[in-house]
């Protein structure tokens, strides 16, 4: 906190403003508008937003989109000269194609165009590892991926600052800034606003582990109260946390409750310091607006997330006395940014529509259209649907079809059963009139991942299995499962002890050998250890396979007209008490 009048000053309420012997200092109210979960969204991602009619029942209003999401902004930041943006990480990765294709540059771009000012480094920043996480920030053209960089224009990379107060490289530095500081006013109403952005310390179990290698990923609790007292020496009067880490609740995207609310953000929030004035969270793709003194009256703060894909904003208000150096009011709204009506789901009246920003819109449709021909190209027939709704037994159709598609690809390699992760399959996969497309597989396997073959033991074939119930942030009541490849059947019992849940293991229809060997095929994501599943880095004699999009897309060709596979492959035996 900057020095303040002497002894003989005095503050008094005087018409909402502060009073020195001066004369009065009216507060100063800051604007944050924040976002998170982007995820590359650049076109409409034909999401709907619950909201209510007011006055009987509710009505599903179309919305994203980065032009329309651009003019919201603009809206809101023309409300007041003392503003900010923000976003609460995963602002690129897990994109569509029409971003993915490009290496997420254009999001980037249009990002540059919106005006962002953070962007807190979420778990997807790292999906294609530190040097092209840098080159987001700083730019060019240097290649660190199988995709080709500046494949339309050159990449002058983000003109907004990401901020990472909790990664630590091998030197003890932060890999971006931990902390950006802000001034709004001018003269004595003149007060500094401290953004801190940090991620989820669980991010190197969501990555590759190949792209974050060297890198500390720090308590978010610690990371964040170390930095308070330094914000408060540089004179920050409120202190701002941009999080990649969130709650759920059982409250609509603008009830401000906090009924219900959990999650993996709360316990972070019970040990922040309480100088901490606004927590603007992400990660689990839950909008909430929560004044967390509610729960914990010595920490009235609020925490807000809005959603995904750009389909709301947080219009954010902290009032500020200048003279006190505090946050003495804040309130907070999630908008929806309505965009453009699809399928059955058209535009309302009932809710602000926006106009999409020509300047961005132009930037999507010059990057979709040079997107398109490759995105429509048919590459074979489904005769239905392949979801990614799990069974009770956590099984997933879409993800037995992955696995069946890694085996096929990999088996000229020795590979005799194949698994992936279910968190890694990003879209379903809907044929309109039968037909696949290439776009329809890349929204389903974004990552660009390869294939890996590595030989186990049944043994640790059956260890790994134990791990889908203590995989990452998961637990035993809601395990990570591996999709197995169609040779392979599996029974847990959640009631047995921990090392002793998998009571059943076929590969072509035999028991599974502990002593013997088996080539198993994985991506590059399992293959190193990725959502905890760490048993899959003691495989020996690795070889290398095609691209993961690349083995779907030869294995729908293949079978065309392919049927999606009956999800009979794992079963839920527990014992009920």
């Amino acid at each position: 906190m900057r020095m303040r009048l002497a002894a003989a000053a005095f503050l008094l309420a005087l018409g909402g403003c502060a009073t020195t012997n001066r004369g009065p200092v009216a507060p100063v109210e800051v604007k944050v508008i924040a976002f998170n979960d982007f995820h590359g969204n650049l076109e409409p991602p034909k999401q709907a937003i619950e909201a209510p009619r007011h006055e009987d029942g509710s009505v599903r209003v179309p919305a994203g989109g980065a032009a329309w999401l651009a003019s919201a902004i603009a809206q809101l930041r023309s409300a007041n000269p003392n503003h900010v943006v923000v976003s609460a990480g995963d602002m690129i990765g897990a994109s569509p194609l029409v971003s993915a294709v490009f290496l997420d540059e254009p999001t980037i771009h249009a990002m540059n165009m919106i005006g962002v000012d953070f962007n807190a480094v979420g778990n997807h920043e790292f999906d294609k590892g530190r040097d092209e996480l840098l080159r987001m920030q700083k730019g060019g053209c240097a290649k660190y991926t199988a995709r080709q960089p500046c494949a339309l224009e050159p990449f002058a990379g983000a003109r907004f600052s990401f901020l990472a107060a909790n990664v630590l490289t091998e030197t003890g530095a932060t890999l971006f800034p931990s902390y950006a500081v802000r001034i709004f006013g001018k003269g004595r109403g003149r007060v500094r606003v401290g953004f801190i952005g940090l991620t989820l310390k669980e991010a190197p179990t969501l990555v590759t582990p190949a792209g974050v290698a060297g890198l500390t990923f720090a308590d978010e609790a610690e990371t964040i109260n170390a930095l308070v007292p330094r914000l408060r020496a540089e004179g920050a009067d409120a202190i701002v946390v941009l999080i990649h880490q969130g709650l759920s609740t059982k409250v609509g995207y603008d009830d401000k409750g906090c009924e219900g609310v959990d999650g993996d953000l709360l316990p972070i929030l019970a040990r922040l310091d309480p100088a901490v004035d606004l927590v603007v969270s992400g990660h689990t793709h839950n909008a909430y607006i929560c004044d967390y003194g509610r729960i914990d009256p010595t920490r009235p703060f609020l925490v807000t997330s809005a959603g995904k894909y750009g389909t709301l904003l947080t219009d954010i208000r902290l009032t500020i006395d200048p003279v006190a150096g505090k946050v003495v009011a804040k309130g907070a709204d999630n908008l929806i940014v309505q965009s453009e009506g699809y399928g059955s789901v058209a535009t309302t009246d009932r809710y602000p529509r926006y106009a999409p920003d020509p300047a961005v819109f132009a930037l999507v449709r010059r990057y979709a259209e040079k997107a398109g021909p490759v995105a429509g190209r048919v590459i074979g027939r489904m005769t239905g649907a392949a979801r990614r709704e799990k069974t009770p037994s956590g099984e997933q159709v879409l993800g037995d079809l992955v696995a069946d598609a890694h085996l096929a690809a990999t088996q000229t390699t020795g590979a005799r059963l194949a698994f992936t992760n279910g968190s890694g399959v990003r879209a379903d996969i809907e044929p309109a009139g039968g037909n696949v497309t290439f776009g329809d597989i890349f929204a389903a396997q974004p990552f660009g991942n390869s294939l890996v073959v590595k030989s186990f033991t049944g043994g640790q074939i059956r260890a790994l299995l134990e791990q889908q119930f203590a995989s990452g942030s998961n637990t035993v009541e809601s395990p990570n499962m591996l999709l197995p490849s169609a040779n392979v059947r599996f029974a847990y019992d959640l009631s047995r002890p921990a090392g002793q849940r998998i009571v059943e293991l076929t590969v072509d229809g035999a028991p599974i050998r502990d002593d013997e060997v088996y080539r198993v095929a994985m991506n590059s994501f399992l293959a190193t250890g990725g959502d905890n599943f760490t048993i899959f880095r003691e495989g020996k004699d690795p070889a290398g396979g095609p691209l993961d999009v690349d083995a779907l897309e030869a294995w729908i060709a293949a079978s065309s007209p392919l049927t999606p596979p009956t999800p009979d492959r794992i079963r839920d035996v527990t014992r009920k008490p």
